[in-house]
């Protein structure tokens, strides 16, 4: 049975089960092939660098310090900032989780 979601097409059973593929990984040497094999070496830097600024953003630096220490835009620093506080949560759902 295939999933519909017209608000997030996104959410849908190849997804789904990218995630649940996702949720098997048990170490990061898993990690590390599983994402170089899905994910180009560029796409992988790319969501690494997203993840550092909102890291960053959580810990309250200045878009200026943000964009010299990662090279990401202010259009971008502010995309992840409204991700950050959006209603999905997941960037702040894995920071507070990694801090505790």
């Amino acid at each position: 049975m295939k999933r519909k979601n017209k608000k997030n097409k996104w959410i849908n059973t190849d997804t789904d089960a990218l995630f649940e593929a996702a949720l098997k990984l048990g170490s990061m040497d898993e990690a590390r092939r599983f994402f170089r094999d899905l994910l180009t070496e560029k796409e992988i830097i790319d969501f690494g660098k997203r993840w550092k600024v909102a890291r960053m953003l959580a810990d309250n630096k200045k878009y200026s310090t943000i964009e010299k220490e990662t090279g990401m835009s202010s259009k971008t620093i502010a995309r992840i900032q409204k991700w950050l506080t959006g209603e999905m949560g997941g960037y702040r759902l894995m920071i507070d989780k990694l801090k505790s």
